[in-house]
């Protein structure tokens, strides 16, 4: 137990690893061959299913049983208040459209923050059987194998591959294609898999170099950017910004120097 926060944060992360695992279990044995389009959001390509709502609805509500005065904010249903100190941070499924179409890139996302600052995060990516976990300042972890996770360093802009993903308007499509046909010439290759909480859990695997993004909610990197960062990869936006809707960069510190010099005179955290 920490002296300085006074809260259990060990017991926060099993929690939130047991929910992941339930809801993950859930959506595994519920999918359809093609699940239903309940409805959208920014644009007809941003699908919600009924089973997003399913999962974020069975995670709430094990939260508020172990947990009855902590804050909710989940991607599908908003921000529930609490009266403590302690917020979840949820995406029910992250990767919904690759969820619709049964690719194998999605994940229940779940992190914990105590007075504002993430201290613990979960992806369950299922359909590789993989659950990635980190605590604050006591690394990150593959916890079906149980290996400690280290991102790849040394690896110079011209050999690393790199992880990205596009919104959905048109309008920002378009600038984020002006960008990787900038980037791509200068990379070994560019990989898109179509969830950012996978991605960051795979750069902290070492399975891809570096990350970059722009439009992303605080529900999809929250978990993974703190499993990336305990895996000792820098993570942040522009021009000393943190990681936030306007921009994600993540990689090893020197590639993150790298990555982000490539990008900022882009202007990429704008929009057509």
């Amino acid at each position: 137990m920490s002296n300085q926060l006074d809260v259990p944060r060990s017991e926060l992360l099993d929690l939130a690893v047991r929910i992941a695992k339930e809801a993950g279990d859930m959506l595994v044995a519920k999918r359809p061959r093609r699940p239903e389009i309940v409805e959208t959001k920014s644009s007809p390509t941003d699908v919600v299913t009924a089973l997003d709502h399913a999962s974020e609805e069975l995670i709430r509500g094990r939260i508020r049983e172990a947990r009855p005065a902590d804050a909710i904010l989940g991607e599908e249903d908003g921000l529930s208040d609490g009266a403590g100190r302690v917020r979840w941070i949820v995406d029910p499924i992250d990767g919904t459209v690759n969820f619709l179409y049964g690719l194998p890139e999605w994940a229940v996302s779940i992190a914990v923050e105590v007075d504002g600052e993430v201290v613990a995060g979960v992806v369950n990516v299922l359909p590789r059987k993989e659950v990635f976990a980190a605590e604050k300042g006591a690394g990150a972890y593959l916890l079906t194998t149980g290996e400690r996770l280290h991102c790849t360093t040394g690896v110079p802009l011209e050999e690393a591959l790199i992880a990205t993903g596009f919104g959905y308007a048109r309008g920002r499509r378009k600038v984020q294609a002006e960008v990787l046909a900038h980037v791509v010439p200068r990379v070994r290759d560019i990989r898109r898999v179509g969830s950012a909480a996978a991605d960051l859990c795979a750069l902290a695997a070492g399975r891809v170099d570096g990350y970059y993004e722009r439009g992303l909610n605080l529900w999809d990197y929250a978990a993974g950017a703190l499993i990336a960062a305990e895996a000792g990869a820098r993570v942040g936006g522009l021009h000393g910004n943190p990681i936030g809707p306007e921009f994600a960069i993540a990689a090893a510190p020197e590639l993150f120097e790298q990555l982000h010099d490539l990008l900022a005179p882009l202007d990429p955290a704008r929009d057509a």
